[in-house]
């Protein structure tokens, strides 16, 4: 079975797949490289995935390649996290990544997206909370619209 490696802390400018792939090309195994850029700038997002066909050959690239330098950055390589249902690639690729900052920011602007639709018209009244700054006189305006109603 095949065992995915994340390869971290590669520069965030414009990276070719061929000169990673060239890196490790010397091990004459069977590897596949996924660099991973960004669908805007075309930039490499500082990691990428190595596939490897064995658990051995994963814990010897492992030791052999981690650490080493890579355009002026030593790599940091260890066994992906196993993907996860119900998740896009990028979460998947941010949970992955090393960078525990940058998934939880994705993972808490998800949750304000979440809570923001809710708060959306398709939502119950009462279960939207008001600013507490303006409760009080988001109160006094429900009771004049009442008043005037009536």
């Amino acid at each position: 079975m095949s065992v995915r490696l994340y390869v971290g802390n590669l520069p965030k400018e414009a990276i070719e797949k061929d000169a990673l792939v060239a890196m490790f090309a010397d091990d004459d195994q069977q590897v596949s490289t996924k660099l991973i850029k960004d669908r805007k700038t075309g930039k490499c997002r500082g990691f990428a995935f190595v596939t490897v066909p064995t658990d051995e050959m994963a814990d010897q690239f492992i030791e052999k390649y981690n650490g080493q330098s890579f355009m002026e950055s030593p790599l940091k390589i260890e066994k992906a996290l196993p993907r996860s249902k119900g998740k896009t690639k990028e979460e998947e690729e941010a949970e992955n990544s090393a960078s525990a900052g940058t998934g939880a920011k994705r993972k808490n602007n998800k949750q304000r997206t979440k809570k923001a639709g809710s708060a959306s018209g398709n939502a119950r009244q009462d279960s939207v909370q008001p600013d507490p700054r303006w409760a009080d006189k988001l109160a006094q305006l429900k009771e004049m619209l009442a008043a005037a109603n009536n």
